[in-house]
């Protein structure tokens, strides 16, 4: 049981909620794993639309058989409201959570609020849940808003057993990440991993050179830029997509690629989580 927090210090898209949505939904499939996957952002729902059309993302029964919809139509409101009364079990989380593969992997949906006030009333109280799901979950992936408060973000990153900081190809941002590891003990620790978004190997800054640069001794984890897996995130259809990926033999096919990385991706994941299981 872990968890396993994608975030960035940079403003700009990173392509950190995609990147989540991939590794997660590849680990559910290839693995004997129950994955939870939170979404903590507000009034945004990117991660949401990857797996249902948009429409349907606050319905309920989209998806054939699902049955698990107790409080879904308030979502994280509803499973407060239910903390708060201590009415609890290592469950609890999962009865508020959406199904996107049974057994596999679920999704809890981000608040239903549009007041940014609202929003941060409710922020403090994800360490709480993501605690109680990591609990009944073998991993639980967190996608961490940038909009949330800094305090928040803090704890949800000390409960973390890991942490991906998401970076883009852009030399400032690199450098950002530098500076902010340089002046922050947190961003040395053993279990901080990179990764990059929305990936062009043809870049002057590939994985391998900004290693290098950043003197890192492991090679970045990347998602490539796939216009494709682009399009099928914005229709509520990465599940079909990764499947298919996955059964391509040619390895020219540029999804193909895709699926080589997601792979290795997923690979230093499972091997961060051996390695610090090692080390207790």
């Amino acid at each position: 049981m872990a968890v396993i927090t994608f975030c960035s210090n940079e403003i700009k898209e990173t392509g950190q909620t995609l990147s989540v949505s991939a590794v997660a939904t590849h680990m559910a499939i290839s693995h004997n794993y129950k994955i939870l996957v939170i979404s903590t952002n507000f009034n945004d729902l990117s991660l949401e639309n990857c797996f249902w059309e948009y429409e349907k993302i606050r319905t309920t029964g989209a998806i054939k058989g699902e049955t698990n919809n107790v409080g879904l139509a308030s979502g994280v409101e509803g499973l407060l409201r239910v903390l708060v009364s201590n009415r609890t079990s290592n469950e609890i989380v999962k009865n508020y959570s959406r199904i996107v593969l049974r057994d596999r992997l679920d999704i809890l949906l981000s608040p239903m609020t549009k007041s940014y006030q609202e929003y941060v009333n409710i922020t403090p109280n994800y360490a709480d849940i993501i605690s109680i799901a990591n609990k009944y979950y073998d991993l639980v992936f967190v996608d961490l808003s940038k909009k949330m408060p800094k305090k928040d973000v803090f704890s949800i990153l000390q409960i973390s057993d890991v942490v991906v900081m998401n970076l883009t190809q852009r030399l400032k941002t690199i450098n950002d990440f530098i500076e902010l590891r340089d002046n922050n003990e947190f961003y040395k620790r053993k279990n901080v991993m990179l990764a990059i978004g929305r990936y062009d190997k043809f870049s002057k800054y590939n994985s391998k050179n900004i290693a290098r640069y950043m003197k890192e001794r492991n090679q970045l984890s990347v998602i490539p830029y796939n216009t494709l897996f682009f399009e099928a995130c914005s229709e509520g259809k990465i599940i079909d997509f990764i499947i298919n990926a996955r059964k391509i033999t040619d390895e020219t096919d540029r999804n193909a690629n895709f699926e080589k990385e997601l792979k290795e991706f997923d690979e230093n994941i499972v091997n961060k989580l051996q390695e610090l299981q090692m080390k207790l």
